[in-house]
């Protein structure tokens, strides 16, 4: 076992850009078919194991902990849609689950059909129907992933598309559920899944550019080859990108075009399809906006989510037609105090998913003749929470399937029923072993940042673990990119932490959007560093309340975030005792400086484009992580990633963690996944293992192992 790190050959490479020269020494690692790069990245691996050897019991406790707790036989609460109610399964000692359906018995009753029991080797419900088994899908592949699945309109077949690479480029099949046979029709090079037509003969879906940029939408006739499939769209700027959808009403099918801060929507009449694809409102640059169809006071309307009135967004009615801003009719007004996110329009009610105060809510506006009746929230409890809606599919619907739960109650499946404003817990996910959410507690608490900004921190404990009063370890994780909200939630993974006496915490740092779009706005392009700032700042306030100390404050990010752990790495190292970087995002201006690369160009309005622009550059330059990497000391790092991710490519973890050794013989640990993507691995239990693997590193560092 090698007692010593890899060393990566320096070959600098220089390029120059606004006059600035930059010299890059391990570029080469960029060459992932040269076998020299596969041999290093092997090595790496080998290095890491021989690291981590002292914790192969603890990353088997963990596991083991995560199986124990786990109801591996289990069923999903069923969603009724076209006469059938749907379900997925998992199964103990599977990998992956299977999707299934049931018909509908009582066409007025809404309760989802529940089993007295559940056993991996029977079916769950009378009368079930295995639609996909994945397990049989993933058989002999290393990584498999279910993209998307779409019954037909006739309910009589399913689309589907898989990934056995990791590299998001899926393949599409077509499942004749009458007979259980596959059609001929096999499409490849697809992003995600598919939308079909009214009718079920034909489908739509998105394919992508060299970039990895979905750019064209095509709609394929069943029994065609693709060859012969009819482009229907194709996005030309590479800011932007398009996808394909249907309204839950049917009547509509709907082209989004895309990028950061600007959208555009194009509809098909299936009433009217001769009237062909009509833009509804031309693209203005920095108005986002998005169509549902709704039928309000007894008229057919489009629902338009927009910001042109407001950075928060505003709901809006507009007529079945092409319509410019200035037909647009507000419904709910612009409020900087709530932004809202999303809307779902149903037969008697619309619901609007909206956040306030750093927190989600579910506002429920019913419906009459005349238009509104009533406009509410769905009210809980507690002081930190996460609600939304999903599995919602059918128009007439009276119930609203809710999602709850907080960093100490499991993820909660509602009904809520409009007709009565009552409240129905279908399921809870099961925390097997005698789980108590009362013997845990959480917080919102609230840093100061270095602009004054009050930046939130939601954070769970053991309740006897602060029952000292001293600092306890503190896993600390942040995001702050793309308005993405990091809300609280649970974790059965997060239990092995808490339950030996550690702290879990989220900064909710701004980048994302947590406290609306000022919060996104204040932590991206040129104000990108304030979501850096504010992540120490959350750090500080830590232990200057008494919560924990540097040394016992151990960092996660990943993505973006792990953007995110390599700044904070640079700017207070100091303030960590280590640091988990996923997939990190790490040699950002490396990657905005290629526009031939996957998603820089439809990435400048995140970041900016520092080609074009020296201002850019040189902010940019001021916090990349792997630009600014000096001989100080930097706490241990556990850098993971995948060498068929698409979206950050392997190599800037591992030039990052080749110039850390270099630059500043850091501590240092690099993982790389050789089968698998952005995600990570796949299956159930493969990804128990691999989490089991950060968090032993993580109570390593800790001192809890």
């Amino acid at each position: 076992m090698p007692e010593q790190p890899p060393v990566a050959a320096r070959r600098p490479v220089t390029s120059t850009h606004h006059g600035r020269t930059r010299t890059d020494d391990y570029e080469w690692l960029r060459d992932k078919d040269n076998p020299e790069v596969i041999a290093y990245l092997e090595a790496e691996n080998a290095y890491t194991a021989a690291r981590t050897a002292h914790l192969a019991d603890l990353r088997q406790r963990l596991f083991e902990e995560i199986k124990a707790r786990t109801q591996e036989t289990d069923l999903s609460v069923p969603t009724r849609n076209r006469g059938y109610w749907y379900y997925g399964r998992s199964f103990e000692g599977k990998e992956y689950g299977a999707s299934c359906r049931v018909p509908v018995a009582d066409e007025d009753d809404w309760t989802p059909p529940t089993p007295a029991e559940v056993a991996a080797d029977q079916p769950a419900l009378p009368g079930e129907e295995v639609l996909l088994d994945h397990n049989d899908l993933a058989e002999g592949h290393d990584f498999f992933s279910l993209g998307g699945s779409a019954v037909s309109p006739t309910t009589t077949l399913l689309a589907y598309s898989t990934d056995v690479k990791g590299d998001e480029r899926y393949t599409v099949r077509v499942k004749d559920l009458t007979t259980g046979d596959l059609l001929p029709d096999v499409l490849e090079g697809v992003m995600g899944g598919v939308t079909w037509d009214r009718a079920g003969e034909s489908f739509y879906y998105s394919t992508v550019d060299a970039s990895w940029r979905p750019d064209k939408v095509w709609r394929h006739v069943l029994g065609t080859d693709q060859d012969e499939d009819e482009l229907v769209y194709h996005e030309t700027d590479e800011r932007f990108w398009c996808g394909v959808g249907r309204t839950r009403t049917d009547r509509f099918l709907v082209i989004e075009s895309g990028a950061k801060t600007t959208t555009e929507y194009r509809f098909l009449d299936q009433d009217r399809p001769e009237a062909g694809w009509q833009l509804f409102a031309a693209r203005e640059e920095g108005v986002e906006y998005n169509l549902e169809h709704a039928r309000l006071g007894g008229e057919d309307v489009f629902l338009v989510l927009h910001n042109a009135t407001g950075a928060d967004f505003e709901l809006a009615t507009a007529p079945i037609a092409p319509t410019p801003r200035s037909g647009w009719q507000p419904l709910i007004p612009h409020d900087p105090a709530v932004r809202l996110e999303e809307v779902d329009a149903f037969a008697s009610h619309l619901v609007v998913h909206q956040r306030s105060q750093g927190l989600t809510q579910l506002r429920i506006l019913e419906l009459c003749d005349d238009g509104v009746r009533d406009d509410y929230l769905v009210a809980f409890d507690d002081e930190l929470y996460t609600i939304g809606s999903g599995g919602n599919p059918a128009f007439d619907q009276p119930t609203v399937r809710i999602g709850y739960t907080t960093m100490r109650i499991p993820s909660s499946i509602y009904d809520y029923d409009v007709r009565d404003r009552s409240l129905h817990l279908r399921k809870q996910q099961p925390v097997l072993g005698g789980y108590d959410p009362e013997d845990y507690e959480e917080h919102r608490l609230w840093a100061t940042a270095e602009d004054g900004a009050h930046v939130p921190i939601s954070i769970v404990v053991r309740r006897d673990a602060r029952a000292a009063g001293k600092p306890v370890p503190l896993h600390l994780y942040g995001y702050g990119s793309y308005e993405a909200s990091m809300d609280p939630s649970f974790s059965l993974f997060r239990l092995s932490v808490l339950d030996r006496g550690a702290a879990f915490a989220i900064a909710h740092v701004r980048g994302g959007g947590e406290m609306g779009r000022r919060w996104y706005d204040e932590g991206k392009q040129l104000a990108k560093r304030n979501t850096f700032t504010d992540f120490i700042a959350c750090a500080r306030h830590l232990v200057a309340t008494g919560w924990t100390t540097p040394e016992l404050t151990i960092a996660e990010g990943g993505s973006a975030g792990g953007l995110l752990m390599g700044a904070v790495a640079n700017l207070a190292p100091e303030q960590f005792g280590g640091i988990v970087a996923a997939v990190p995002f790490v040699d950002n201006l490396t990657t905005m400086l290629d526009a031939t690369l996957p998603l820089t160009v439809v990435e400048y309005d995140e970041w900016g484009n520092p080609e074009a622009d020296p201002e850019v550059y040189d902010y940019i330059a001021s916090y990349a992580p792997y630009d600014n990497v000096a001989p100080h000391p930097y706490p241990p790092i556990l850098a993971e990633t995948s060498l068929n991710d698409t979206r950050v490519l392997y190599v800037e973890p591992a030039k990052w963690v080749a110039k850390l050794r270099a630059v500043a013989g850091a501590d240092v640990l690099l993982k790389t996944e050789m089968a698998a993507g952005h995600g990570g691995v796949s299956g159930r239990y493969k990804a128990w293992h691999d989490r089991a693997f950060s968090l032993a590193w993580i109570l390593d560092r800790m001192g809890l192992a």
